[in-house]
């Protein structure tokens, strides 16, 4: 009787997926992840998925998984929203899929689901659902075959959303600045990575630190925590760096990525650079 109720329950589940068409694709998922906030994640996040899709033809979709939809309002220029909030995908007997909240954007290849603020409701709806930790991982599957590349753009905690993503994800990319509080939410949260692969997702692994709104003006202090890093962490740091540039500031007031509002800037060319490395290091 046990046996022929998982297999019942396993093909009523097959059933309800394949309801929903496949791609041909198979999506690596990264998790743009910080335990601090002010560090430039969605900034890192937003200029990094236009730059696969720009410079590199990836097929890129970015998970708005913050609830104050700061991606969203990041492209509030070039975009529609959708009727559907990925606060669905959370909530108990819903049947909607990562692939239901999906807008396209004015960027080739990227789409990028709508900024939902009842995202922070239904984070703790969670706390209470059984197998919490998977519901994302579930509601990619689909998505997963319709791209290159997704990118979850993470709260800058570690609360229910964060572990979904970091259930989900195959890499993590971590952005950082050089404040001593960044580098111990670095410290942290590669602990939390550490513990999700023993428990929870034994695939999960690194795919590096890059720093963020470096100020080439405190060249002691950059040089200082710098070498922190890199002692700690080693090759994972990227030397691709972001600097604090105003045309990325410029850009989100005008709801653009960099490449639409500023293309020559200093923020376009490193963040170019750091899509470079990110696909050096996955064909690595």
């Amino acid at each position: 009787m046990r046996s022929f109720l998982r297999s019942g329950i396993k093909r009523l589940v097959a059933s309800q997926r394949q309801a929903r068409p496949l791609g041909d694709r198979a999506a690596v998922v990264i998790a743009v992840a910080a335990r601090k906030g002010g560090v430039g994640k969605t900034t890192t996040s937003v200029n990094l998925a236009a730059a696969l899709a720009r410079f590199h033809a990836r097929r890129v979709l970015l998970v708005d998984l913050d609830p104050q939809g700061h991606v969203g309002a990041s492209m509030s220029a070039q975009f529609h929203g959708s009727a559907v909030g990925l606060s669905g995908v959370f909530t108990e007997d819903s049947d909607v899929d990562v692939m239901d909240t999906v807008v396209p954007t004015d960027a080739e290849r990227l789409h990028i689901t709508s900024g939902d603020r009842t995202l922070a409701a239904a984070e703790l709806a969670l706390t209470s659902r059984i197998g919490k930790e998977f519901v994302l991982h579930e509601a990619l599957e689909v998505a997963r075959t319709h791209y290159d590349v997704i990118l979850l753009d993470c709260p800058p905690n570690v609360g229910n959303l964060t572990l979904n993503a970091l259930v989900a994800a195959d890499l993590v990319l971590v952005p950082c600045d050089l404040s001593p509080l960044a580098v111990d939410g670095v410290h942290a949260l590669i602990e939390t990575v550490s513990t999700i692969s023993d428990r929870l997702n034994p695939k999960i692994d690194l795919l590096g630190i890059v720093v963020t709104r470096l100020d080439a003006r405190n060249t002691g202090l950059n040089e200082s925590v710098l070498a922190e890093l890199r002692d700690s962490y080693g090759v994972l740091v990227f030397d691709e760096t972001i600097g604090i540039n105003t045309d990325l500031a410029k850009a989100q007031r005008a709801g653009k990525n960099v490449f639409d509002h500023a293309p020559q800037s200093r923020g376009a060319q490193h963040h170019r650079s750091l899509a470079d490395a990110v696909l050096a290091r996955l064909s690595a």
